[in-house]
């Protein structure tokens, strides 16, 4: 009778063994193209590209607003300087040509505020 016992105690543990998890099928192979369309997706690859393009463009308008409208400006009130980029500055024998690099400057800082109001704009309208 105790090896009858011993036996179905065998069985029932048997029966309460965890069974393996089925194999899960493998993942469905996906085309090259829908790769590509998944990468575009994920990466925001378009909008990106639209937002280069866009600040490129941009960074033109903006140089061209420096330079036909902003220089003369600062020529007007400065009337011993011509042209802001020609000027330098002689410290000995030698010539320090600073004039271009305040007019890269002062487009840079244009630039960076004109960015600054687009992008304050487009947070008051939610479209961050």
């Amino acid at each position: 009778m105790a090896d009858e016992v011993v036996e179905e105690l065998r069985q029932i543990r048997k029966l309460l063994e965890p069974k393996p998890a089925p194999p899960t099928p493998p993942p469905a192979k996906k085309s090259l193209m829908d790769e590509f369309k998944e990468f575009l997706k994920n990466y925001k690859v378009l909008g990106l590209a639209v937002a280069f393009i866009m600040g490129l463009y941009l960074g033109n308008l903006v140089q061209s607003l420096v330079k036909a409208f902003i220089m003369p400006l600062i020529g007007l009130a400065l009337p011993n300087i011509a042209d802001l980029a020609t000027l330098s500055v002689p410290v000995g024998n030698q010539n320090f040509l600073v004039g271009d690099f305040l007019v890269n400057l002062i487009t840079f800082i244009i630039v960076a505020f004109v960015i600054f109001l687009i992008v304050k704009l487009a947070k008051r309208m939610k479209i961050d």
